[in-house]
């Protein structure tokens, strides 16, 4: 490992490019040394070599990780930690993944590039991160991401009301709360709400270095409530993957300016979907109380651990639960054995209600005040919503069918343990 060094001007900004791969310094190099107003440096080698490496006076870091093996990105943890927040590091590595990508925001990294980096892209990189935020100054989102197990489980609207308790969260005033429409072909965030959805991802996708926090104001769309909302007009005949890096930069701008983001997911599993349940705080698969959709949200939960690992621990909300006296039909205990561990909880059903929110594009609860559907979703969101709500939930979840009656759910007859 050895370093080659440029003069850097008096007070001017300096980068420093830690690389073991030729391309991409000669990439860095024509970027920053015809300049006379940044200072550049590169250190050769991986950064598992350059650990330990004198960076003082940089003002910006760029790490190019390579592969990010383990070795590399251990590293890279270790020289964070020595730096601390004095100054801001970008994350270069040679391809897009999903949990690389959150153990680099784990890490809290300035910004990440993927290979290869052109040199207007590597230069507004390095902008951005100068002009940026100071680190411990930046305050991680919250977020929450919802799945469907199967078409029409009421993702949306659990979407929409989850963001709506979460912008009222606040025990004096309302909390910056943003509802992402990720379903870019079908969404339906905005016609729930009665909004106009204005995001042009067409206008970003040439451009993506385009994207600031002026440009996202545009895109934004607010309810009357005050919730912000990123949605997409509806594009039902065209079937378009986005730039996993256009899609990723989105989301990442929009949860460094906003206390709580909520994301409705589409079913299908796009470049980008990893990089979005990597990041969220908590995942919860909607599956209606049907035998066939309980069964998908089981796949997808066990597809998500064998994708992702232990990072996300996807729990499945059981929606439109409805518990009748002597019914031979789906009970909690079917539900849990075939779901196990993975089940947060049911939320009734209440259609006219459902019904009348979303053609009036208001919350729930301005129709009804205190209805169990909001109540319910309190318990998944709000923990500290109090303990009345828990023990309504546990109340509500006593067995109410003493038939006993065996449910098929995946090749084996489930049946409840009170069954004879």
């Amino acid at each position: 490992m050895h370093g080659s060094h440029s003069i850097s001007p008096a007070n001017s900004p300096r980068v420093v490019v830690l690389t073991a791969d030729q391309g991409f310094e000669e990439t860095a190099r024509a970027t920053f040394s015809a300049s006379a107003k940044v200072g550049f440096s590169v250190v050769k080698g991986t950064v598992s070599q350059s650990r330990d490496a004198d960076v003082s006076g940089a003002s910006i870091l760029v790490a190019d990780l390579g592969g990010a093996n383990e070795t590399e990105l251990m590293a890279l943890e270790y020289m964070m930690q020595r730096l601390g927040d004095r100054l801001p590091v970008i994350a270069v590595t040679q391809s897009f993944d999903g949990p690389i990508v959150r153990r680099l925001m784990q890490m809290r990294v300035a910004d990440f590039l993927v290979k290869p980096v052109l040199p207007v892209e590597l230069a507004r990189t390095c902008a951005r991160a100068a002009t940026g935020p100071v680190k411990a100054e930046t305050v991680e989102a919250q977020t929450f991401t919802f799945l469907p197990a199967v078409g029409g489980a009421g993702v949306t609207t659990l979407a929409v009301q989850t963001a709506m308790l979460l912008l009222n969260a606040g025990t004096r005033s309302k909390t910056a709360t943003c509802l992402v429409d990720l379903d870019f072909q079908h969404g339906a965030c905005a016609d729930y709400l009665d909004i106009e959805p204005r995001l042009d991802l067409g206008e970003i996708e040439p451009r993506p270095e385009r994207l600031d926090r002026q440009l996202l104001e545009v895109m934004l769309s607010y309810h009357a409530s005050g919730l912000a909302v990123v949605a997409a007009p509806n594009r039902p005949a065209e079937m378009r993957s986005f730039d996993p890096h256009v899609v990723t930069r989105l989301l990442d701008l929009v949860s460094s300016h906003f206390d709580f983001v909520v994301f409705d997911m589409p079913r299908t599993w796009f470049s980008w979907t990893d990089s979005v349940l990597c990041g969220s705080n908590r995942v919860f698969i909607v599956s209606e109380t049907t035998v066939p959709s309980l069964r998908q949200a089981r796949q997808l939960v066990e597809a998500i651990h064998e994708r992702l690992g232990d990072d996300v621990k996807p729990q499945v909300i059981v929606n439109r639960f409805e518990q009748k006296f002597f019914s031979s039909g789906l009970r909690r205990a079917d539900i849990e054995r075939a779901i196990g561990r993975s089940v947060a909880g049911y939320v009734p059903n209440h259609y006219g209600l459902v019904r009348e929110a979303i053609d009036r594009g208001v919350p729930l609860d301005e129709i009804k005040p205190g209805n169990k559907i909001t109540a319910q979703l309190k318990k998944f969101v709000l923990p500290q919503a109090g303990n009345k709500a828990s023990r309504d939930a546990a109340s509500a979840g006593k067995d109410l069918n003493p038939r006993g009656a065996g449910v098929n759910l995946g090749g084996e007859r489930v049946r409840s343990a009170t069954a004879p």
